[in-house]
C-alpha cells in the first residue's frame, strides 16, 4: 500500500464540523490515520464545510483540539497549511465550478427541475435494483429547450450527472469485493448553487492526490458515484476501505444527539485519551480487550482484515470500560 503509480500512500481525514466530535468520529479518525501511517505516508486533515448553516468554525477549532488530544496528527491541514491548500471546502469553489464546467462540456450533466420530494418518491417506488435492475432517471435529460424554458419559469433547476448504465464494482479494504448495479444519477449542484458532496469530495481527493481513503460504512454506497466521477474527470480513485458504525443505545448511528459521547464530555469527566483510544482499538477489532493505548503503540497492530464490518453497539458498562485505571 505504500507506493501506487510511483507516489507514496496519501491519506486523508474529512470531517464535517457541525457539532461536536463523538466516538464515531474519533473512530474514523484512529482508522483512517493508521492506515496511513502504517503505510508511512502524508496524512491530510480536510474541513468539508459546505453546509455553512450547520458547520461553524468553533467546531473546526474543537476538532482539530481533540483530535491532538487523542495522540493524532497531520502534514498538511487548514492550520498548519500545505501545496494543496484551502484545506477547507468552503474556500475551494473555483475548483468546483471548474470541473462542473469540464463535465457539462463533455455532456455527463444535465438540469433537473424535480422537487427533492419527487426524487426521493422514485427513490421509494416498488421498483429497485434487485427487481428490475437500474432505477429509472427522472425524465428531466430528455427533456426539449422548450420544456425547460417553461419548468425554469417555475422552478430554479440542480445540475445531475448521469451515471452509466452498468455495474460499478470496487474492492474495499475492509468489506472485499463490492458491486452495484446502479447507484442512481445525483445532484453535483444544487438548486441554490450549493455544490454537493460527491463532486466536492471527488474533486478534492483530486487535487490533493489522495491515494488511500479510510471512511465510515455509511459512505459505502457513495463509492460507485464517486468512481464514476473519477472516470469522468480522468483521473485514478483511490483505494477505499470502510471501517463500522458506531450505534447509540437507540440503535441508531452515533450523532450529536447522542451528547454523552462526545469527546468534550468525556474529557471534562477527566477520562484518558489513551482509554478513548484503548476503547476504539478494542470495539473496531484491533485489540483483543480494551487497554489504554497509544495511537502510535497501535501501527504495528494495523490490519484493515481485522476490522468489523458490524456495526458497533457500545456495551452497556462502556463509560466504566473507560474509567478503569
Amino acid at each position: 500500500m505504500t507506493i501506487r503509480n510511483g507516489q507514496p500512500a496519501r491519506g486523508r481525514f474529512a470531517p464535517t464540523p457541525s457539532g461536536r466530535m463523538h466516538l464515531g468520529n474519533a473512530s474514523t479518525a484512529l482508522l483512517a490515520w493508521l492506515q496511513t501511517r502504517a503505510a508511512g505516508g502524508t496524512m491530510i486533515l480536510r474541513m468539508e464545510d459546505l453546509d455553512r448553516a450547520r458547520c461553524k468554525p468553533a467546531y473546526s477549532e474543537l476538532l482539530i483540539e481533540e483530535m491532538r488530544w487523542l495522540g493524532l496528527d497531520w502534514d498538511e491541514g487548514p492550520d498548519v497549511g500545505g501545496p494543496y491548500g484551502p484545506y477547507t471546502q468552503s474556500e475551494r469553489g473555483e475548483l468546483y465550478r471548474d470541473a462542473i464546467e469540464r463535465l457539462k462540456q463533455d455532456g455527463r450533466l444535465y438540469f433537473c427541475y424535480c422537487s427533492r420530494a419527487e426524487l426521493l418518491m422514485m427513490a421509494n417506488a416498488p421498483h429497485g435494483l434487485k427487481s428490475e435492475g437500474s432505477p429509472p432517471r427522472c425524465g428531466c435529460r430528455e427533456l426539449s429547450e422548450e420544456e425547460r424554458r417553461i419548468r425554469a419559469e417555475i422552478k430554479s433547476p440542480s445540475l445531475h450527472f448521469a451515471m452509466p448504465d452498468r455495474a460499478i464494482s470496487f474492492a474495499d479494504g475492509v468489506a472485499g469485493e463490492r458491486t452495484f448495479l446502479s447507484a442512481g444519477d445525483f445532484a453535483v449542484q444544487r438548486a441554490d448553487g450549493i455544490v454537493g458532496y460527491q463532486l466536492a469530495v471527488v474533486v478534492d481527493d483530486i487535487a490533493m492526490g489522495i491515494t488511500d481513503v479510510f471512511r465510515g460504512w455509511d459512505l459505502l454506497d457513495s463509492t460507485p458515484r464517486q468512481l464514476a466521477l473519477f472516470d469522468a474527470l480522468g483521473a485514478d480513485a483511490p483505494r477505499y476501505a470502510h471501517g463500522p458504525l458506531w450505534l447509540g443505545d437507540d440503535g441508531k448511528r452515533l450523532s450529536k444527539r447522542h451528547g454523552s459521547v462526545a469527546l468534550s464530555e468525556l474529557r471534562a469527566e477527566g477520562i484518558a485519551a489513551e482509554r478513548i483510544v484503548g476503547l476504539i482499538a478494542w470495539a473496531t477489532g484491533l485489540i483483543p480487550e480494551p487497554e489504554a493505548m497509544k495511537p502510535s503503540e497501535l501501527l504495528p497492530l494495523w490490519s484493515p482484515e481485522h476490522i468489523a464490518q458490524e456495526a458497533i453497539a457500545l456495551p452497556a458498562h462502556w463509560m466504566d470500560l473507560l474509567r478503569q485505571q
